[in-house]
């Protein structure tokens, strides 16, 4: 029972929900089989055999006609029309074959009730799984109304009263009504499920769009004009320079002076976009988190006072983490703490919804879409590689793993410096007197 079970962790939200929607109606055939094979015993041996083997067919067109219908509707395989019309003629015929069946019976009344038993529980799931692979509700619901209408055309033909014709066939029409509707319903959420995912991948790729928009227009505000007056003093210089005028020299050191500064504002653009302020992505984390369906708490000590580099990394941890719990996990809570002691910054962040065989880190669980905080990203992935590279910059270390059932942690640490600057060094001794117990 292990490798089903992880199976199943393995799965996203919407697999889970498109495999139980299959096995849903495939139950249905299941207990279609079930129930008449007990109905059949009182019809005899060879006529209950025959009634048993027709109706095994049927199941099986029916197991066929559900993995297609669905498949259809996720855009995989054109739509059935012929399994379709082969259902419904697989259905008639062993309706009739049971009413038939029945007029040879030894027991007239116990076998009367059998066959009614066999006629109406193929029509109606066969009803049901025949609207699965079709769209709009007429004609959905036309498909129930006209095996109600023949219903009435088999009972008032074999001498049943006008009254008890218009029961039997009211009742077909009701039963394939409601899985008929099923069927509807069912297509529809799974739809929406899958439609929400993704709606989540498409913001996570929009997001990642935004910022690489949001650098490119800086880039371009810092080097544009810069750019320009390079150009402009170039060309004026070789203009000068053609004419032996002396300006051209001028010209020539201007174009340096320009050349260095925008040299200089291209570092500090790099760096503005490599810099991440803690206080923003904590609140931008927990907005995103909460706004996707993530209950996102966050605790402990505040960011004022940390030196700037020891906020950028840790900026950049939330950052990564919380990315990667909205684009990988299956996450319904998440917890945020950032703490000192000791002279170090500790930042953990934590959520559930993680597989199993996965533990959080990549690999086939990544990939799958069941992983941790650390997503896509494990412990030799990009990202949790990426943040260790930049933690030790600063002698800073990560560690991401379980943290129980279910759950996954990543924790970075980093130490303060001994001895930083006097306006930073009282920030930060007066944010540990804070938060320390």
């Amino acid at each position: 029972m292990r490798g089903p079970g992880r199976w199943w962790r393995r799965q996203s939200k919407p697999e889970k929900v498109e495999t139980y929607t299959r096995w849903s109606f495939y139950s249905f055939a299941v207990v279609e089989f079930v129930t008449i094979g007990i109905m059949a015993v009182p019809v005899g041996v060879w006529p209950g055999a025959v009634l048993l083997l027709t109706v095994a067919v049927h199941v099986g067109v029916c197991f066929v006609t559900v993995s297609r219908a669905l498949d259809w509707t996720r855009g995989r395989r054109p739509q059935p029309v012929r399994l379709l019309w082969t259902l419904a003629a697989v259905t008639s015929a062993v309706g009739l074959s049971a009413i038939g069946i029945a007029d040879g019976g030894p027991d007239r009344e116990s076998v009367d009730a059998a066959a009614g038993g066999t006629f109406g529980a193929v029509i109606v799931i066969g009803t049901g799984i025949i609207a699965l692979g079709v769209r709009g509700r007429r004609r959905v619901f036309a498909i129930p109304a006209a095996f109600a209408a023949g219903s009435f055309i088999v009972a008032f033909t074999r001498g049943a009263p006008v009254g008890e014709s218009l029961f039997a066939s009211t009742m077909v029409l009701f039963g394939g009504g409601i899985l008929a509707f099923t069927a509807i319903v069912s297509v529809w959420l799974l739809d929406i499920v899958y439609e929400l995912d993704e709606a989540r991948e498409t913001r996570a790729r929009l997001a990642v769009a935004e910022e690489r928009l949001r650098f490119g227009r800086d880039l371009h505000d810092v080097m544009g004009r810069n750019l320009a007056v390079i150009a402009l003093k170039s060309e004026l210089a070789v203009q000068l320079a053609q004419r032996d005028r002396p300006e051209a020299v001028a010209q020539m050191v201007e174009v340096q002076r320009l050349a260095q500064e925008s040299q200089r504002e291209v570092r500090e653009v790099v760096r503005g976009y490599r810099e991440a302020d803690l206080a923003a992505e904590l609140a931008g984390a927990q907005g995103v988190l909460t706004a996707a369906g993530i209950d996102c708490t966050v605790g402990g000590a505040t960011a004022a006072g940390l030196p700037v580099a020891v906020q950028s990394a840790l900026g950049w941890v939330v950052r990564e983490a919380a990315t990667n719990v909205l684009r990988h996990g299956d996450a319904r809570r998440c917890a945020v703490r950032l703490r000192m002691s000791e002279g170090h910054v500790v930042l953990s962040v934590e959520n559930d919804g993680v597989t199993e065989a996965g533990g959080g880190p990549s690999g086939s669980s990544g990939s799958s879409g069941s992983s941790g905080s650390s997503g896509s990203s494990g412990s030799s992935g990009s990202g949790l590689a990426g943040l260790r590279e930049r933690l030790a910059e600063i002698d800073g270390t990560l560690e991401a793993g379980p943290a129980g059932k279910g759950l996954f942690r990543l924790t970075a640490e980093i130490p303060l410096p001994s001895v930083p600057a006097r306006s930073e060094s009282v920030a930060v001794v007066r944010t540990v007197s804070e938060v320390t117990p």
